[in-house]
């Protein structure tokens, strides 16, 4: 029995870590639910949670990009390549049938992703973006008077996208940066990109507590994905 507490069930189950959960066991978690979804017809699932400080290796991670293992690293299993997890993030992990709901294409699910985190910025008054050849969600730090005038990057990364498709169903998945520590970050090069910063609501002014990001990320996920 999964120690997460379920919130509901319906055509997606919502579900919230009360606590940090340990990588190794939210691979678990993942692992055995992708597992009932595809043969026990399981509910998708979206698990909202937050990780003890670490690093994650997708499978497109280079060595050189390791600068200092101030945390655990983990190798992840999912597409990209150095992030960081740790209090502050809201990690959301979805884990939901594609071909059950009709969509099996896989590019389609990671531009919905994309379009659910530009949705829930702006309910904060943010544009994130998308950029050609950078994954994730930007924020122009120029327009914010955050950029080169100010000895910052032109453009820093507020939310990271990393997916994993097995059988169909989807697992892993966002981070969008609520009020990590962003020097957290110093350890690693995010995603491989050098000449890009990284960013977060609380960074750029916008205080909210974790539970009212959540309330977006909810209202987010049904305007985009319909559930």
């Amino acid at each position: 029995m999964s120690r997460i507490p379920q919130l509901e069930t319906s055509v997606l189950d919502w579900r919230i870590a009360p606590a940090p959960v340990p990588y190794a066991d939210a691979l678990q978690e993942m692992d055995n639910r992708v597992a009932a979804i595809k043969s026990q017809g399981a509910a998708d699932i979206v698990w909202l949670l937050e990780h003890p400080p670490l690093y994650t290796a997708g499978t497109s991670a280079q060595a050189e990009d390791l600068l200092h293992p101030r945390f655990p690293v983990f190798v992840a299993g999912r597409g990209g390549q150095y992030t960081y997890h740790g209090p502050g993030q809201r990690v959301a992990y979805v884990m939901m049938d594609l071909q059950r709901r009709g969509v099996a294409d896989v590019r389609r699910f990671v531009h919905d992703l994309e379009e659910w985190m530009i949705v829930t910025l702006r309910t904060f008054g943010l544009q994130g973006g998308r950029r050609e050849g950078r994954v994730g969600i930007w924020i122009d730090m120029e327009k914010l008077g955050r950029g080169r005038q100010t000895g910052g990057a032109a453009e820093s990364k507020i939310a990271a996208i990393g997916v994993r498709v097995r059988k169909w169903v989807t697992f892993h998945g966002i981070s969008l940066n609520v009020s990590p520590d962003l020097s957290h970050y110093n350890g690693i090069v995010p995603c491989g990109l050098r000449q890009y910063g990284v960013t977060s609501l609380h960074d750029l002014g916008i205080d909210v507590p974790m539970d009212e990001v959540d309330r977006a990320l909810r209202q987010g996920f049904k305007d985009v994905f319909g559930v």
